[in-house]
């Protein structure tokens, strides 16, 4: 059976990257694609939890490095469990956040090094990449405004970090975009989410030409 596709999807806090994917699964499936949404931290139940512990807004006290080890552990029980599996089974799985968060989250905005998060991460996905990222780049002023407007959308601990921690993550996706041209496609999120996933859609027609 011929492997699956590895989709996912990147971006600051209020990219729109649940929609994103909505939309992304139901145009996959059209095509005929069987296809599996999931997202990180979770996806499957004991990484759920670590994703508990790692976004109780009580966690003020955890360190980087601890914060960047349980992203990895959560990492690689979804890996093992639901990312492997679909792949074999030929299926397209679109994940919201994967290394590339750890990356810019922790190796860049919390400043343990890109080189040394991408170390522990290698470990834990065996050097599995995504064949395709879509990094929805939205302003962290934006994002953010977007995020206090909801009212159904619970906060988390991430997003109460300062407008500061948020720029320094978007620095740090713009750094992997350059660094990972192959795989890392920036979208402009800033605008109405119609035209967006029309950007979105080119990349992924490219992409999908590419691989027939």
């Amino acid at each position: 059976m011929q492997r699956g596709y590895f989709l996912t999807v990147e971006g600051c806090e209020g990219a729109g990257k649940t929609t994103v994917i909505e939309l992304l699964s139901g145009y996959l499936s059209a095509l005929g694609h069987e296809v599996v949404t999931s997202r990180e931290p979770g996806g499957i139940e004991i990484a759920e939890q670590i994703r508990s512990v790692i976004l109780d807004t009580k966690n003020t006290k955890m360190e980087a490095r601890t914060e960047a080890l349980l992203y990895a552990a959560a990492r690689r029980q979804h890996f093992v469990e639901k990312i492997v599996p679909s792949l074999e089974a030929g299926k397209v799985i679109i994940c919201d956040r994967f290394i590339d968060s750890s990356l810019a989250y922790q190796g860049y905005a919390r400043g343990l090094g890109i080189e040394e998060v991408l170390m522990i991460n290698q470990f834990a996905i065996e050097h599995t990449f995504p064949d395709l990222t879509i990094f929805l780049d939205v302003s962290p002023e934006e994002g953010l405004r977007r995020i206090h407007s909801r009212k159904d959308r619970e906060i988390n601990r991430l997003d109460l970090e300062s407008l500061a921690f948020h720029q320094k993550v978007r620095e740090g996706y713009l750094i992997l975009a350059e660094r990972f041209p192959e795989r890392i496609v920036s979208i402009d999120a800033n605008g109405v989410i119609d035209d967006v996933f029309v950007m979105v859609k080119e990349h992924l027609e490219r992409f999908l030409r590419k691989r027939q």
